[in-house]
């Protein structure tokens, strides 16, 4: 599904957020808060363009998607701006990462952990790759506070993303799939519960979009700490 749409993924997602989701990434990219020298894993990194906001800073940044044609979208485009490029394209999946343990500084994905089959593995995966003391951020499509304006939200999406794909995209069932899977994702508290219950520590979260984007933050504790994160 991903591989279909990989050419033109960055810019149905900005017609279909109404460019809101350029904002978004400079919100994660501040909460990465990459600093120079560190090492920062974007897991769903599509075409890598995310994974670039990292890197400003002159931290290295890994790119790694399960989608073979997200990468070479994102490997030709790195191409065609040349050597400076600090982000390298990995083949991975979020269940079995391809990645010894506690490398990266930063782990983080964007959308992308709702599309995993088997999100808690996922997030045990995150927290065995992350340094000790390194952090986790997360940004998701979440949920409205007020529940019947939420189940607004999701009629609008069911009706509303198909046909809007189906006018540019050349796979409108990817972006029917999308409302699906919004729908059945968990509220913020629950999110954090679970990433919580995978041992991450220090889990919070804030609202985007008055809660229809949470990011959630969490560290890896340190090893022997003396008391608990």
């Amino acid at each position: 599904m991903f591989d279909a749409v990989a050419d033109r993924y960055d810019v149905l997602n900005d017609v279909l957020s109404m460019g809101q989701d350029r904002r978004w990434r400079r919100i994660v990219a501040r909460l990465v808060a990459a600093k120079p020298g560190d090492l920062v894993l974007d897991i769903a990194a599509g075409t890598g363009t995310s994974s670039r906001a990292f890197t400003e800073s002159g931290a290295r940044c890994v790119a790694c998607d399960f989608s073979l044609g997200m990468l070479r979208a994102g490997r030709r485009r790195a191409s065609a701006r040349g050597p400076a490029e600090r982000v390298t394209f990995a083949a991975g999946d979020a269940l079995a990462l391809p990645f010894a343990d506690g490398v990266f500084d930063v782990v983080t994905i964007s959308f992308g952990l709702r599309n995993v089959a088997a999100p808690d593995n996922a997030l045990a995966e995150m927290l065995r790759v992350t340094k000790p003391g390194g952090r986790l951020v997360i940004c998701e499509f979440s949920h409205l506070p007020v529940r019947p304006l939420d189940l607004a939200y999701q009629r609008y999406l069911a009706a509303a993303l198909p046909t809007v794909a189906k006018a540019i995209s050349r796979n409108p069932g990817a972006y029917a799939y999308l409302a699906e899977s919004i729908k059945d994702w968990p509220a913020q508290k629950d999110l954090a519960d679970r990433i919580t219950a995978a041992g991450w520590s220090k889990v919070s979260w804030h609202n985007l979009s008055g809660g229809i984007i949470a990011i959630h933050a969490a560290r890896r504790p340190r090893e022997n700490s003396p008391h608990p994160e």
